[in-house]
């Protein structure tokens, strides 16, 4: 689990807007999406590992993926939250 004090610095690379932590379902969701191997990130390329939990920005445009406890907060990983719609 991401430590809670981490959580209120992260905030999204791109736009510096704050990120709270994925409903369970939309984990779930975009894990059967990688499992189908349907989900891209915003780089275009398509995700195969799956992911532990995630980082949704507040706009909900994106999610960052959090994989062994660790958020991988690169622009080119995010997961545009429109394929998971």
């Amino acid at each position: 689990m991401v430590d809670p004090e981490l959580l209120d610095i992260l905030v999204c690379p791109e736009n510096k807007t704050k990120v709270t932590l994925a409903e369970e379902a939309l984990v779930d969701k975009a894990n059967a999406a990688i499992e189908a191997g349907t989900l891209k990130n915003r780089a275009g390329d398509t995700i195969e590992e799956k992911i532990d939990a995630g980082l949704v920005r507040e706009d909900k445009a994106y999610m960052y993926p959090i994989r062994d406890d660790i958020p991988i907060m690169l622009i080119d990983e995010a997961i545009p939250l429109e394929q998971l719609a």
